[in-house]
């Protein structure tokens, strides 16, 4: 029997099938198109995530962070373990039984010159790594800031302030085998922060995301753009318009997989809720005030990993 050839996917096949899963969003547009906030506000409530395309980081500048984690992870054991935590989660993790495929640094608070300044020290970080890490660290934090604000925007508030909430990065190895080819690379959970910029891997696909219906939808690498997941703090900011997103990571194939996640997680030093202007009588307030490091706990010690210690704040 004769057999179709393959037909090669290109660019424009690649860019149509993202625009079917998740939105894509113009971060040169959002600034001067209501269109353009319109749709990142949908996207905002229907997903709770979406691809940025011309985001300003410059191509070279996450070609050479790549590099940087891959190296930084290949570190022996004894070197990666002083990755101490600041807040829970915000160090090494090493392989577990629940994530036997995945280890991750962190770096908490990047805006720190302090904070930046340890991590390099407790990993012997190189000058020319710590170069790159600050330049990525600050091009990375400027877009969480700028996207927050335009989130804020497109809900009708225009005071709003993210310079200072404090922004972690976690750079994520997933070590896949052959064994973990079907298997879970990291599991199902929402993001306990705020918002998720996520440089994915370019090469090796996995990521998946639920949609409105329940279900998972792959989302395959788009070089050169970025994905941005909305976590329990912008449900909890938005009184309840905006979605948090679960996810999860598959193993497709044995390989090694790499992705730098940044969170712009809550305000510092101040109570988590939704500004004035999104509570009315027709929109109560859903949940009470809480300040960022109580509910992290509360995730931890339940042991509820998908969003579900919002309703143990919710109001009635």
């Amino acid at each position: 029997m004769h057999r179709k050839k393959k037909k090669k996917t290109s660019n424009r096949d690649r860019s149509r099938t993202m625009e079917e899963t998740i939105p894509v969003i113009d971060v040169e547009k959002i600034n001067c198109e209501e269109g353009e906030c319109k749709k990142l506000r949908e996207a905002c409530e229907r997903w709770g995530c979406f691809r940025i395309i011309n985001h300003s980081i410059p191509a070279t500048l996450m070609a050479d962070m790549k590099k940087v984690i891959e190296a930084l992870l290949d570190l022996p054991m004894e070197i990666k373990k002083r990755n101490t935590e600041f807040i829970a989660g915000s160090g090494y993790m090493a392989p577990s039984k629940v994530n036997p495929f995945y280890e991750a640094l962190g770096l908490y608070d990047l805006a720190s010159s302090q904070a930046m300044h340890n991590f390099c020290s407790q990993l012997d970080a190189s000058p020319h790594q710590r170069q790159i890490m600050e330049a990525y660290g600050q091009a990375i934090h400027g877009l969480a800031v700028k996207i927050g604000q335009k989130m804020a925007e497109s809900l009708g508030v225009v005071v709003a302030d993210f310079e200072d909430w404090p922004c972690q990065f976690r750079i994520n190895k997933y070590n896949f085998t052959p064994e973990a080819v079907g298997s879970s690379g990291v599991q199902i959970h929402t993001d306990s922060g705020f918002l998720t910029i996520l440089q994915d891997d370019e090469n090796v696909g996995g990521l998946q995301v639920m949609n409105n219906s329940g279900s998972f939808v792959s989302i395959p690498p788009f070089p050169g753009t970025l994905l941005v997941n909305l976590g329990d703090i912008a449900r909890v900011w938005s009184n309840g318009r905006f979605c948090n997103l679960t996810h999860r990571v598959q193993c497709k194939e044995a390989t090694k997989r790499f992705s730098i996640a940044t969170f712009m997680i809550a305000p510092r030093n101040r109570n988590v809720e939704a500004p004035a202007e999104l509570v009315d009588h027709d929109h109560p307030r859903l949940y009470q005030p809480f300040i960022y490091e109580d509910y992290r706990k509360l995730r931890i010690s339940n042991k509820m990993h998908k969003g579900e210690a919002l309703e143990l704040l919710r109001l009635a």
